[in-house]
Formats: C-alpha cells, sequence, structure tokens
C-alpha cells in the first residue's frame, strides 16, 4: 500500500519544479493538495511513497510520468460563458471593431480552455453577432484554444458534453441552436462551431512565436496561479502575439498593476479590457 506522507525537502524540490515547468505555484502549505491530485498517479504506477514519484519525476528522461504529473496538478474549472459579462464585451465591443475588415482573417486565442467551453463560447458568441449582423465577419474567424494538459484537450477536440456540463451556463436557446443531441444522451457541439476552433498543447512559459499574431486574447483565471516574473513574462509575450491595437481579457480579479506597461486598461459598462499600446 503506497503512503502519502510527503517530506518536507520532497515538497520544496517538487514545488520548485511545477513552477518552472508550469508556472504554477504552490506555496508553503499546499502538501495536502499534492497528495490529493499526485494520488491516483502513484497508485497508477506503484510508486512505494510520493518522494520516491517525485524523484522520478525530476530524473532525466521521463517526459511522460512528467507531463502526467503536470497535468494532475493543472485546475481545470471552467464553465460555459464564465462570468457572462465578458463574452458579452467581446460580441458587443469587440467584435464589431474587426467585423469591417477587407482583409485578413480575425484570430483570438483562448488560453489555457481546459475543456472546450471558453473557445466553444467565443465560437458561438462570434456566430450570434454574424446573425444580428449581417454581412459581417464573412471570412470565418480563426480560435486557436491552448491547454497545457492533453487530458482535457481530448474531451475539447470530441465536443461532446454530459447534461451536467450542458447545464453549467448554457440557456436552452443556446443548447438547441449550437448542439445535437446524441445517442448516448450526451450533447455534441455543432459542426459550424466546431470547425472554428483548432486545439493544440501549449504551455504558457514556451515562446509564442510560432503561434502568429492575434486581434483578441482571452487569458481568465490562469495568472492568478503564477508568480510574479511568471506574470510579467507571460503578459510581455501577450504583447507580442497581439497585432497592434489588439486586446487582451483578463480574469475579474487578475490586474496588470505593476506588471506591464504594454497595455492600455479601457473601462466599460460591461468589465475591463486591456488593449496592446
Amino acid at each position: 500500500m503506497p503512503t502519502l506522507e510527503l517530506a518536507l525537502d520532497d515538497y520544496r524540490m517538487f514545488a520548485d519544479f511545477l513552477q518552472r515547468h508550469s508556472g504554477i505555484v504552490l506555496g508553503d502549505n499546499k502538501q495536502y493538495l499534492v497528495r490529493s491530485r499526485l494520488s491516483p498517479v502513484l497508485r497508477q504506477h506503484q510508486y512505494p511513497n510520493l518522494g520516491e514519484l517525485i524523484r522520478a519525476v525530476l530524473g532525466v528522461g521521463n517526459l511522460s510520468l512528467r507531463n502526467q504529473v503536470i497535468e494532475a496538478m493543472t485546475t481545470n474549472e471552467t464553465l460555459w460563458f464564465r462570468d457572462g459579462a465578458p463574452f458579452e464585451l467581446f460580441k458587443q465591443q469587440l467584435l464589431p471593431q474587426f467585423a469591417d475588415r477587407n482583409g485578413g482573417r480575425l484570430r483570438i486565442w483562448s488560453a489555457a480552455c481546459s475543456t472546450g467551453q471558453e473557445p466553444y463560447s467565443l465560437a458561438m458568441s462570434v456566430q450570434e453577432y454574424r446573425q444580428a449582423n449581417l454581412g459581417k465577419l464573412l471570412q470565418q474567424p480563426e480560435i486557436l484554444a491552448t491547454d497545457i494538459d492533453t487530458n482535457v484537450l481530448a474531451t475539447a477536440m470530441v465536443g461532446k458534453y454530459d447534461q451536467l456540463a450542458m447545464g453549467r451556463g448554457l440557456s436552452p436557446l443556446r443548447q438547441q441552436q449550437f448542439f445535437n443531441r446524441d445517442h448516448d444522451g450526451r450533447s455534441q457541439i455543432a459542426e459550424l462551431i466546431r470547425t472554428m476552433v483548432t486545439f493544440r498543447r501549449y504551455n504558457l512559459l514556451d515562446s509564442y512565436l510560432l503561434l502568429g499574431k492575434f486581434d483578441i486574447i482571452f487569458c481568465r483565471n490562469v495568472l492568478i496561479y503564477f508568480s510574479i516574473d511568471d506574470k510579467r513574462k507571460v503578459l510581455r509575450q501577450f504583447a507580442a502575439a497581439l497585432n497592434p491595437g489588439g486586446y487582451l481579457m483578463l480574469g475579474a480579479s487578475e490586474s496588470m498593476v505593476l506588471l506591464s506597461e504594454e497595455f492600455e486598461m479601457v473601462r466599460s459598462e460591461l468589465g475591463i479590457v486591456y488593449r496592446r499600446r
């Protein structure tokens, strides 16, 4: 029977590893979280204790185990149209600014997309805007959705959700308009919405150069888990990845104060968004 005891030195080594490879900061007293998240991995690989598992993760060449442990530590709380107002701001105030462009496709990045609710919510918002404004955004927008966790990406790419997931933020009208009920009782996202979104595994601490340029980036409720230095790094890279005048949407509890001077805050009755200077 494996033991979940975790020595302080092992915990500190693991916390340092996790921050360097994912940006997640554990803090001094989150041993309980490590025990909870890693216990299934411990049982699967039959290590005698968490210390042995952590030392295996820190070793050279065990990339598969390393990725599995990082994914186990990732928070994947999500729902459709989370918090409501950011998606209304996106639809009512951001999309109209790009609707009349003659050249180039609107590119949107959903960073840390989890099981797909955020990028699919963005795609549904785009389609609702197009339906209400015929002749606008005629060229299909491109939504890139990324996450560090391959398991949640697999769910997102399939685009099929049970009724519990469907009830978290989706109105009956949107369920009817944008989903098809499958024979197994789950709901499949409509093909029109699926084709707007491309999924890819990506670590926010890596370089963004190969991703190209974006007009809008959503990265909500992610940076709260990062250190100050990593927040600055990610914001600097977001600024470089945005076209001039492009927008960055953060979570309601996230701020750029003392972190970046490359954005200006844009306030509206629907909330706050940041525009690249």
